[in-house]
């Protein structure tokens, strides 16, 4: 199961496509997915409301912790380029515990977010990223295990895909996180977890939608920082 290059050079915008399919579907689904879980076991208070889409937040600052923490160890130039990059692998920081962090950090916020969304909109949002996701590594995987060999067989078999290892599966390999530049690249997600901690606090149902608008204006100045940084002449 490999994603097409047409599919990976343009994985934003199929994740976005998930993203508003799963919350339009309210337009079906009037029911949100956290409020109907709270009702199958008891009363639907505010407190217990709150409580659920606290929980919301806590899985998108999880998510964005995860996704920084790994463009740490590898360059946000490289994160975000559209196309494939092969050229060595990174087995240090979350590396050592899963093979996948960045769409782990995905795969998190879209349970999340899901829960936001319409019962529907978590059915469509969870498994779509899961598929789309698991596309995606597969064409990584295979592409890494054509151009580095043993190298990355070895890194390959030793370290779980996408359930992360409580303790390290590799050697740290001494390579030093760098933090500024990871938390700009990872900034669309820092700005939803606060939009849903929001959320959250207030069930202000605008705050999404304003918060997802500001972040991608934000997400596509960042890209372009990027873009210049890779195509200025070096020297």
């Amino acid at each position: 199961m490999r994603a097409t290059d047409f599919e990976f050079r343009h994985r934003f915008w199929f994740i976005f496509l998930l993203f508003w399919v799963a919350f339009s579907a309210y337009w079906i689904d009037h029911r949100s997915a956290g409020v109907f879980l709270v009702r199958l076991f008891g009363p639907a208070s505010d407190a217990v409301i709150h409580a659920v889409f606290g929980v919301a937040a806590v899985l998108v600052g999880i998510a964005a912790l995860v996704r920084t923490w790994a463009a740490a160890y590898l360059q946000s130039e490289r994160v975000h380029d559209a196309n494939l990059r092969t050229e060595g692998v990174v087995a240090d920081g979350p590396y050592r515990h899963v093979r996948n962090p960045l769409y782990l950090g995905n795969l998190l916020l879209a349970v999340g977010m899901g829960l936001i969304a319409s019962r529907l909109g978590l059915f469509v949002l969870v498994l779509g990223h899961l598929v789309f996701l698991l596309r995606l590594i597969g064409r990584e995987e295979s592409e890494l295990l054509a151009t580095q060999g043993e190298r990355y067989r070895s890194y390959f078999d030793a370290v779980p895909r996408l359930l992360p290892s409580l303790r390290p599966r590799v050697p740290a390999s001494g390579l030093q996180p760098r933090w500024p530049q990871a938390f700009l690249g990872e900034v669309f997600f820092w700005l939803l977890f606060a939009g849903v901690t929001w959320f959250a606090a207030t069930l202000s149902s605008r705050t999404i939608p304003i918060v997802a608008i500001v972040g991608m204006g934000i997400y596509f100045a960042m890209l372009a920082v990027l873009k210049r940084r890779r195509t200025a002449p070096v020297g």
